[in-house]
Parts: structure tokens; C-alpha cells; sequence
């Protein structure tokens, strides 16, 4: 279980936390605005170096995080569609364990590296649309002494709200990343969900020691 949850918990600094974001054409979905999309980016983007850079003690700081996480990304699409087929597999108590700690996957992975991102800033790039119903976004994520990288964001309308639904990084699609890491775990260990589930409670504490909460 160690080996599984070390699997889980190996991206680098932001794409750890971004890399959970996912989904393909999500209930609800409408066409997205380009300029919607872009202001979207940029003031949650603001939002998040706020928080990440601000003064005080890291539980505060990740709740603030996890906030603008909540609020900035369909949380349930996205664990649902990188769950995959397994969520069909799944009972109604794993499906509901899972989301939950898929979202605290989420948010840990960001608050534990927080003084490796302290000092970051991102400025947008060129807005397009990606297909009727989502627009792609990029950015330039920069922080002294590291070389500067591009992240991508799809923004999609749900429910009238703007959505993050996936990230790329350096050409590669982050959401079927982790998919396909979390079907390599169940499929290892007997096509059983619960395994997956263990693995990230475990995931979570290791995440935990590392933020000293």
C-alpha cells in the first residue's frame, strides 16, 4: 500500500495540485464565452497566488485554498470522470468516500508545497476555443530561480458557472494522467475500488506530515 500511494504523490510542485482536474462533456455544459473564460482564469489565478503567498499559519492558508478550489472546479465531475468505469463498480459509500477525498487530494497537494510556491506569478497568453463548448486558456506560471512553464486550463460553462475541467502541462492532459494511474491501482489489487481508497487516505497522511498539520 506504501508503493501505491508513493504512485500517487509524485508530481512536482503545481502540477501536484492542478494535475486532478478533469472531465469530458459534463451535465450542464454550455457554449463558453472566450473572454468569460480568460477573466475567469485570471482572477481565480490572483486568487490562488493570493492565498498561496499570504502570511499566517498553514491551516488558514489551506482553507482558503481549498475555497477557491471548491468554488473553481466541478469537484464531482471531475473525480467521476477519472474514477471512470470504476464508479459504476463502486457502492454509493465508496463513491461518496472517494469524492471526498478526492478533494482533499486536491487541496492537500497544493497546501503541503506551499513554501515551494511562495513567490509565484502567472500572467495569461493567447484564448481559444477548444470545441463548442469549452475554451483553452494559457498561462505562464513563474517563479524566481525556476524556470518558467506553461500551463493550458479548459474552461467550460457549468451551469451557467465557468469551470476549470482540465489542465496541460507541456502538451500532456493531466486529468487522463491521474485516470489512468487510479485504474492502474485498482486493476493491480484485484479490480478492487477500496484499494484505491486506501491509498489515498494514505496519500493524504503522507501529504499532511509533509505540511506539519
Amino acid at each position: 500500500m506504501t508503493a501505491i500511494a508513493h504512485s500517487l504523490s509524485r508530481r512536482p510542485l503545481l502540477l501536484g495540485a492542478i494535475g486532478l482536474l478533469g472531465l469530458t462533456r459534463a451535465a450542464g455544459a454550455q457554449q463558453m464565452d472566450i473572454g468569460r473564460a480568460s477573466a475567469f482564469i485570471q482572477s481565480t489565478g490572483q486568487e490562488l497566488v493570493a492565498a498561496i503567498n499570504m502570511a499566517g499559519p498553514v491551516p488558514a492558508r489551506r482553507d482558503r485554498v481549498g475555497a477557491i478550489l471548491r468554488r473553481a472546479v466541478d469537484v464531482e465531475g471531475v473525480g467521476r470522470f477519472i474514477l471512470g468505469r470504476w464508479w459504476r463498480t463502486a457502492n454509493a459509500q465508496q463513491q461518496q468516500e472517494y469524492l471526498r477525498l478526492f478533494e482533499e487530494v486536491l487541496i492537500r497537494n497544493l497546501s503541503s508545497r506551499f513554501g515551494e510556491y511562495q513567490g509565484l506569478t502567472f500572467s495569461l497568453g493567447r484564448s481559444q476555443a477548444r470545441t463548442e463548448e469549452d475554451v483553452l486558456v494559457s498561462t505562464i506560471v513563474e517563479r524566481a530561480g525556476t524556470p518558467a512553464f506553461g500551463l493550458d486550463w479548459r474552461v467550460a460553462e457549468i451551469d451557467g458557472q465557468p469551470k476549470i475541467v482540465d489542465v496541460i502541462a507541456e502538451g500532456t492532459s493531466l486529468r487522463l494522467t491521474t485516470r489512468s494511474e487510479y485504474s492502474s491501482v485498482i486493476t493491480r489489487n484485484g479490480n478492487n475500488v477500496q484499494a484505491l481508497l486506501g491509498a489515498m487516505r494514505q496519500q493524504i497522511g503522507q501529504l499532511a506530515a509533509r505540511e506539519g498539520a
